[in-house]
This record gives C-alpha cells, sequence and structure tokens, in this order.
C-alpha cells in the first residue's frame, strides 16, 4: 500500500506544492509567450515559427493558470480513498500529457513536411513542451506520493 505511513496535512502540503509549480509553469509560458509577440510586433519581424510557438505557449500558459489555480482552491484534506483517487488522477494526467507531447510532434512534423507550415510547426513545437514539461511535473509529484 503505497500510503501507509502517510498524514492527510502532508498529502495535502504536496499537493498544493505541485499545484504551484504548475502556476509558476503557466505564468512563466503565459510570460515567454507574451514577450515572443510584443517583440515581433515591436521589432516588426514576421517569423510565422516564433509566432505560432509564442501564441500557443501564451495559450496554454493562461489555460493551466486557471486549472491550477482552481485546483489550488479545491485542494482538501483526503482520506485513503481521496488519496488513491488522486494517484491515479496523477497518472492518468501524466498518459494525457505523453499523448499532448506526441499530438504536438506529430503536428510539428506533419506540418513541416506536408507544407512547410512553419506556424503550425511552432504551435505543435509548443504544445509538445507544455505537454512534456506538465509530465515531467506530474511524474515528480507521483513519485513524492508513493514516498
Amino acid at each position: 500500500m503505497p500510503f501507509q505511513g502517510q498524514w492527510a496535512d502532508s498529502l495535502l502540503a504536496l499537493e498544493r506544492a505541485f499545484l504551484m509549480r504548475i502556476v509558476l509553469w503557466s505564468l512563466m509560458t503565459l510570460l515567454l509567450g507574451t514577450a515572443l509577440v510584443a517583440w515581433l510586433r515591436v521589432r516588426n519581424v514576421e517569423s510565422a515559427l516564433v509566432r505560432g510557438f509564442a501564441v500557443h505557449s501564451a495559450a496554454w500558459g493562461a489555460a493551466l493558470l486557471i486549472l491550477s489555480a482552481l485546483g489550488t482552491r479545491t485542494a482538501e484534506l483526503r482520506d485513503l480513498a481521496g488519496a488513491t483517487a488522486l494517484d491515479r488522477r496523477v497518472w492518468l494526467l501524466i498518459g494525457l500529457c505523453l499523448g499532448v507531447t506526441a499530438l504536438g510532434a506529430t503536428l510539428a512534423r506533419a506540418a513541416y513536411v506536408l507544407g512547410r507550415r512553419l506556424d503550425l510547426v511552432g504551435a505543435g513545437i509548443a504544445v509538445s513542451v507544455q505537454g512534456c514539461a506538465i509530465a515531467l511535473l506530474s511524474l515528480q509529484f507521483a513519485s513524492a506520493l508513493v514516498r
């Protein structure tokens, strides 16, 4: 049993720390995406690759910020059944994020090979980066859950 010896307050602290890491990641992503879009506009540079990456990074950052902020507000003390459900949701999230990473890589590759659509290549790269980052943060949280 992986949750043996853990207390509800330590689990809540772990969950909140995980959610705060997601909040920080999403803020950095939102800031980076917005800064890149602003840089393209101010310098009057036309780069479809950077624009696609920046717009999707900012959008993912905003979406993740909203979701993680809501998760932070709804985090609560859990019993064993709640801890088990949380563990299963984290592993589901890891699987979904790996799927998102593969989807982004496929989009980037297909957009490049089929039509040199650099805006879609940038979008695919941004999606892959987001999926990989959230999967890594979730794996870190999952490993802390079983300790």
